[in-house]
C-alpha cells in the first residue's frame, strides 16, 4: 500500500490585510490544497494579516526591512527564519517587498506569487 505523502510545509508571506493569506488556509483547511500554513512572514508590523495568522494559531514574524543596511541584509534574515521553519514552498500573498534574484534563485521552483500584480 502506498504511504501517504505529508502535506507541504507553507510559509505565506504577506504586507498588509491578509486577504490572500486567509484564501489559503482556508484551501489548506478543505483540502483543496495539500499542505499546511505553518508560517507567516510580513515586513510590516502594522500588517492586518498578522491577526489572522494568530486566529488560527499559526506562527507568525515580523522582519521590519527599515533595520536592515539593504536588501539583501533583509532577505538573508528572512531566508534564515523560512528555513528554520522548516518550510518547503513559501507563497507571496501580497508581500510587497520586490525580491532580488538571488533570493528568487534560492527558492527556486519552491516560491509562488499570487498576488494579482507584478511587482
Amino acid at each position: 500500500m502506498p504511504r501517504a505523502r505529508a502535506k507541504a510545509r507553507i510559509a505565506i508571506l504577506i504586507s498588509g490585510g491578509g486577504t490572500n493569506l486567509q484564501a489559503v488556509i482556508d484551501a489548506c483547511e478543505n483540502q483543496s490544497i495539500s499542505g499546511r500554513v505553518v508560517f507567516v512572514g510580513t515586513d510590516n508590523p502594522e500588517a492586518k494579516g498578522l491577526e489572522r495568522a494568530r486566529r488560527h494559531g499559526i506562527p507568525a514574524v515580523t522582519i521590519d526591512h527599515r533595520r536592515f543596511r539593504d536588501r539583501e541584509d533583509f532577505e538573508m534574515r528572512l531566508d534564515e527564519v523560512l528555513r528554520d521553519a522548516g518550510i518547503e514552498l513559501v507563497c507571496l500573498a501580497g508581500f510587497m517587498r520586490v525580491l532580488t534574484p538571488s533570493f528568487v534563485a534560492v527558492w527556486r521552483d519552491r516560491l509562488l506569487n499570487i498576488h494579482p500584480s507584478l511587482l
